[in-house]
């Protein structure tokens, strides 16, 4: 038997939700193979299992958050031939009986037992009316809606009722639903069963953006400005060295030259790069950059260290390799801390300019918009030019106006005029 265990991703994390399994009871599983995702109040990722075998056990279902180090599953190991070893039988929540595992390794199938209990070893405890197991997730929801959970149809192992069901038992896809309860009545639901609509709970990751957007709204005075910037200049750099970086691998973006840019502007404006403590300001030695990577459902800021002493090449280089484990799940906890300014960039969907929210305890943030050919003025002449819209978002605790205007005047200056003896 092996106990998988809820990681501690990080010395500040306490807890972790289960977001997805991606394995069932009964299921082979090899070591190091991703068992299921988590997310906490610090990062996202996939968790591998560790070790090989069959899934005796999942003891924490798709929604549950519970503390670090729980066991949350028991992997039941291979003897020889593939077959389970000495540990027996394992069970998937059913509704036969239960049926222990053959020489050759198949797996039975746990039924429902007068007490809403599994037997034999690895199966999945069983709660409620007829032993049937519901997550706090879909208890909370059938208490608010007025929901006979015994007349939701379950689509998850074994038949487990998920939040999905009762969404989909709530649109009235479901004939039968259940009456609602004169309590619940009482609590006027914001939505009717047979209304057409889908109800979802935020995710960890969503609920966490949207607490942090708003304390930051409520503990920093924001103000932004904005500056055009063209980029004539650094379009000319990327064409004559793309294929120098490529043979090292890497593309040579806006997003890179930019990167360095901010990191050596900081270096010249440090009232950028502090951050407010009481009446005090803290001013950080580090420059360490945030880069706002927007996923499928919200949006993860992996942190280049100390990004002033990167090369460009380096940056170019740094920068794919955590936008594509950001996306992957597979960022560190410690690749997402420390950060001491930000970029986002808007841009990339098409957005002109935006008015990022600054991440606490930072005081600026850089929004980088699209880069489009626009005609404009040069010495008396209309041409046309690559250009784009940067705004700086500022607290205006600590940044006046004028100050913001001169980190964004100089960063201007740097990208129109980068020196190509930095590639």
């Amino acid at each position: 038997m092996s106990d998988v265990l809820m990681p501690q991703m990080g010395e500040s994390v306490t807890e972790g939700t289960i977001v997805r399994w991606m394995k069932r009871v009964g299921d082979v599983v090899d070591k190091d193979e991703p068992l299921f995702e988590i997310s906490t109040d610090k990062v996202d990722a996939e968790i591998p299992a560790p070790d090989a075998g069959v899934i005796a056990e999942i003891r924490v279902n798709e929604g549950e958050t519970v503390p670090v180090h729980t066991v949350v599953a028991v992997i039941e190991g291979k003897g020889q031939n593939g077959a389970v070893g000495s540990g027996g039988s394992v069970g998937a929540v059913g509704t036969g009986t239960a049926s222990a595992v053959s020489a050759a390794g198949s797996v039975g199938e746990v039924g429902r037992g007068t007490e809403g209990t599994a037997g034999a070893t690895g199966s999945i405890r069983t709660t409620g009316a007829a032993g049937r197991f519901y997550s706090p997730v879909v208890r909370n929801m059938a208490a608010v809606h007025g929901i006979d959970l015994a007349r939701v149809v379950g689509s998850g192992a074994g038949g487990r009722v998920t939040r999905k069901d009762v969404e989909t038992f709530m649109a009235g896809a479901q004939t039968d639903a259940a009456p609602v309860s004169a309590a619940a009545s009482a609590r006027a639901p914001l939505f009717q069963p047979g209304d057409n609509v889908r109800v979802e709970k935020m995710s960890v990751m969503r609920r966490k953006i949207a607490d942090r957007m708003v304390t930051s709204l409520q503990t920093s005075a924001h103000i932004y400005s904005a500056y055009e910037v063209d980029f004539s200049r650094i379009a000319a750099l990327r064409q004559a060295h793309k294929d120098r970086y490529q043979e090292a691998g890497v593309n040579l973006t806006y997003t890179a030259f930019i990167t360095h840019a901010v990191a050596a502007t900081i270096r010249e404006y440090p009232y950028v790069n502090a951050s407010v403590d009481g009446d005090q300001i803290v001013y950080r030695n580090d420059i360490n950059i945030g880069m706002a990577v927007a996923l499928e459902q919200g949006l993860i800021v992996p942190v280049i260290r100390q990004a002033d002493t990167c090369s460009l090449l380096d940056l170019s280089r740094t920068i794919a390799d955590l936008a594509q484990r950001a996306r992957t799940k597979q960022l560190k906890v410690e690749e997402v801390e420390a950060g001491t300014f930000t970029i986002t960039n808007p841009g990339i969907f098409g957005g002109l300019w935006g008015l990022p929210i600054i991440s606490q305890p930072q005081v600026a943030i850089l929004a980088i918009g699209s880069i489009d050919k626009r005609a404009v003025v040069v010495d008396d002449e209309v041409v046309v030019r690559p250009m784009a819209y940067l705004t700086l978002g500022y607290d205006h605790r600590l940044i006046d106006g004028a100050d913001g205007g001169r980190f964004l005047q100089a960063l201007k200056d740097r990208l129109q005029s980068f020196d190509e003896a930095l590639l």
